[in-house]
């Protein structure tokens, strides 16, 4: 085997660093061109100059109420029981300029008349409060007053700045140009979106995901045609947009295969700064520079894309339009489950968020570098640094917030068992008010019964059988929450029943008729993880049957998700996996019946009581949910919302 190419991993603010460093030494621009716009077009750009104001705003003193405008010492002395009658006075409107002489103005609202009506031969009217000098009087120049600075170099123009930009009476700014990207995808595999794929060949979503990230930051995107594994016509392309563009991202080849030509194209063309980042997910970037353009070289996997596109291309950005890179807010949060992570490398995770008894808590999403759903799905990004190797569940811990405060506050949280009624549930809840998110996390029954129990969740999925008494659940609440558990501390509220069974090749090749036969000699299974009711419910028709977990293949395979399971088996990977007959349809999977099960939402009785769980509570009870229940297949709801405990 060759020598891996990377250089090493260095630190992330290192090696920023350093590529800027780099990229001064090669003669890159610290910064784009200017050019004039009007008003309108100038939003979102950023300011290249000072913008003085030109003229006050208001450029008179002005009546700031609709009434009558008067000379304040005449109204001295007026109140209920003394009103004051005036006959100099002057009738205005909101902004109208201040007649000469007067230095107050009375509210319409205020004024009471005693002659004929306003604006007659001699009208009169009567006060009963005096009006201080300058009251409801807008002063000159009490917003804007001509001269000064209004808008400072490096500001990124928002809608209200360009309003009040024309209130002091300018029409043009001078701004920095939009910084131009150029995106170029590499890959034979890759294909351009909207193609039929073949085996083995993935559509070029990243080229899409980071053309809207450098919109969002303010950038012109040069989208460039898919090069296949080639360096010399890589090395073209790269050359050619580095002609055009103020940053080259190239896609995908800067790991260490054997069709990755990133990181040798950029020395060859140039200078290669750095090769390996200490970040998980984006371990493998490229950083450098070809003539006097910088380039990084971005992984493949979406998710890392995605994140070394935000760590390195956006400050770089930032700089080239003289402004700072845009920063998240951030907020504290309770993890609600372990979190392991590589010691030595800095970790950023997404999370989903809730919260939970006044407290946010924080649900790490999946960590593949390839689960682009994650990347929709977050709430938010925590980052565990390259000195940890994870947290416990409960640790507090700092949070980049991706949405509002108000939507986290609307997130019902559940952890438990996997069901895809629960999805269901989040999608008609979404439907039914954008504003309510049902964020799950699949950590088997047991896992989830602990997390309520510590205050991490809203709610626990659950469907564990106690071998002993046949029941469901509701054994198992007094050996997690205590002996002591009152029936008012919790409640347990009935999702479905459901059809648990075995998940097999279409057309059931193997002629698999029940859980005997997983012991078969070179039968491959897929299982659920520890904790979780599937598994519970495996082991208990095992040792019905006194088969040993030993004499099952794969049993300590596992899957966190009946999804999974089914994908495992429609891949190829696995015989048969227990599951819900609703996972097998979509696979076009046959399904052998192995038991009829409840499956439960356990609540403490304060979150049963909560507003938030209100939209779930009312979606269980209407008829339309149940049929679309229903309609997945091995699922009954004629129980649905009924309260068991």
């Amino acid at each position: 085997m060759p020598r891996s190419p990377f250089i090493h991993d260095v630190p992330a603010a290192q090696a920023l660093d350093a590529w800027r460093q780099a990229c001064a030494a090669a003669g890159c621009p610290d910064r784009v061109g200017t050019e004039r716009l009007g008003l309108v077009a100038a939003i979102g750009r950023v300011t290249a100059e000072p913008v003085w104001a030109r003229q006050s705003s208001p450029a008179f003193d002005s009546a700031g109420m609709d009434g009558v405008a008067v000379r304040s010492v005449d109204t001295v002395g007026a109140s209920e029981s003394t009103p004051v009658t005036l006959t100099d006075f002057d009738v205005v409107d909101t902004g109208d300029p201040l007649p000469v002489g007067r230095d107050a103005v009375v509210m319409r609202e205020h004024v009471h008349l005693v002659g004929p009506v306003i604006g007659a031969d001699s009208p009169s009217v009567e006060l009963v409060a005096a009006a201080p000098p300058y009251q409801h009087v807008r002063s000159i120049g009490e917003d804007i007053a001509a001269g000064e600075l209004l808008l400072a170099p490096g500001h990124r123009l928002r809608a209200v700045d360009v309003a009040a930009a024309a209130a002091a009476g300018i029409s043009e700014i001078l701004v920095r140009r939009r910084p131009v990207v150029a995106v170029l995808p590499t890959g034979d595999e890759i294909r351009p979106l909207g193609c039929e794929l073949g085996i083995g060949e993935i559509l070029d979503t990243n080229s899409l995901m980071l053309a809207g990230q450098a919109a969002e930051h303010g950038c012109e995107v040069l989208p460039l045609p898919i090069e296949p594994d080639d360096p010399e016509r890589i090395a073209a392309a790269v050359l050619t947009a580095a002609e055009r563009a103020d940053l080259v991202v190239i896609i995908a080849g800067s790991s260490a295969g054997r069709g990755d030509h990133t990181a040798s194209v950029v020395a060859r063309l140039g200078t290669l700064t750095v090769h390996g980042v200490a970040v998980r997910p984006g371990h493998p970037v490229v950083l450098g520079a070809v003539d006097a353009t910088p380039v990084l070289g971005a992984p493949g996997y979406p998710v890392s894309a995605a994140l070394t596109f935000d760590i390195f291309a956006a400050p770089l950005l930032a700089a080239l339009q003289g402004t700072t890179p845009l920063r998240r807010p951030t907020t504290r949060a309770r993890l609600a489950r372990k979190l392991a992570s590589p010691f030595g490398m800095d970790d950023w995770v997404r999370v989903r968020l809730g919260r939970v008894g006044g407290r946010i808590v924080a649900i790490p999403l999946p960590r593949g570098a390839g689960v682009l759903t994650s990347l929709v799905r977050a709430d938010g990004l925590l980052v565990v640094p390259a000195g940890l190797e994870g947290h416990h569940a409960g640790t507090d811990v700092e949070v980049q917030l991706l949405r509002g405060h108000h939507d986290i506050d609307r997130t019902i949280v559940a952890i438990g068992s996997h069901d895809l009624v629960l999805d269901l549930a989040a999608v008609a809840l979404r439907s039914s008010d954008p504003g309510v998110t049902l964020a799950s996390s699949n950590v088997g029954s047991l896992g989830g019964l602990v997390a309520l129990r510590d205050g991490r969740c809203h709610l626990a999925g659950s469907h564990l059988l106690d071998p002993q008494t046949g029941e469901y659940t509701l054994p198992y609440l007094p050996r997690v929450f205590g002996r002591d558990t009152a029936l008012s501390d919790v409640a347990v509220i009935r999702l479905v029943h459901r059809e648990q069974g075995l998940i097999v090749a279409a057309g059931n090749p193997l002629g698999i008729t029940g859980v005997e036969d997983l012991s078969r000699p070179g039968l491959r299974y897929v299982n659920r993880q520890r904790g979780a009711g599937t598994r519970v419910l495996l082991d208990h028709e095992l040792r019905r049957r006194h088969i040993a977990s030993d004499d099952i293949l794969g049993y300590h395979r596992e899957e966190h998700t009946h999804l999974a399971v089914a994908a495992a088996v429609a891949a190829g990977r696995a015989d048969a996996g227990l599951g819900v007959l609703a996972a097998a349809r979509p696979f076009g999977l046959d399904f052998v019946p192995v038991a009829q099960e409840p499956y439960d939402l356990v609540v403490t009785q304060e979150a049963y009581d909560s507003g938030v769980l209100a939209p779930l509570w009312a979606l269980l009870a209407d008829e339309k949910f149940r049929a679309s229940v229903e309609a997945l297949g091995g699922y009954s709801s004629a129980e649905t919302g009924l309260r068991v405990r």
